[in-house]
């Protein structure tokens, strides 16, 4: 059961958190709880599973990388796990997933690039192939961004 405060912290905690030295004092001052008392109500969250992580969300056009591309990777099933750490070691990559492959689509392990240009993704790409020992992959670029939104489970009251 969640209590009043952890049911407003969740709400708070659905928008993007401004970028200030003390973020969560700022939602506390809105919440008219202490920094304390709110930071009290995010570790109960986290400790009943409701919170499993924060997570940050690059606006990669904002920040200078127009480029960005789903790179799909083929590799032996025994290695998907070492080379999938390997590659997400890049920083340049900001997502990375195993799959299990399809039928007519043999690609097992999925890394989304940014960089400034199609050029330096290509590049990038070949790098690190080079760099893990693969020559199975394709570069699949993005080009149109359709939805990029926050999940809400709470909504303000009327």
């Amino acid at each position: 059961m969640l209590t009043d405060l952890e049911k407003k912290t969740i709400l708070v905690l659905q928008r993007d958190l401004d970028v200030t030295p003390r973020p969560f004092l700022e939602l506390a001052q809105h919440l008219e709880v202490t920094e304390a008392e709110l930071l009290d109500a995010i570790r109960s969250l986290l400790a009943k599973g409701f919170i499993r992580r924060f997570g940050a969300t690059l606006r990669h056009q904002l920040s200078g990388f127009d480029a960005n591309a789903m790179v799909v990777w083929q590799v032996p099933e025994e290695a998907v796990n070492a080379i999938g750490e390997k590659l997400a070691r890049y920083r340049e990559v900001t997502h990375c997933y195993a799959r299990e492959p399809a039928p007519d689509w043999p690609y097992n392990l999925y890394t989304m690039i940014h960089a400034r240009t199609a050029e330096e993704v290509k590049q990038l790409a070949a790098r690190m192939a080079l760099e893990v020992g693969l020559s199975a992959y394709q570069i699949l670029f993005s080009d149109a961004e359709l939805k990029k939104t926050t999940m809400r489970y709470f909504h303000p009251e009327p």
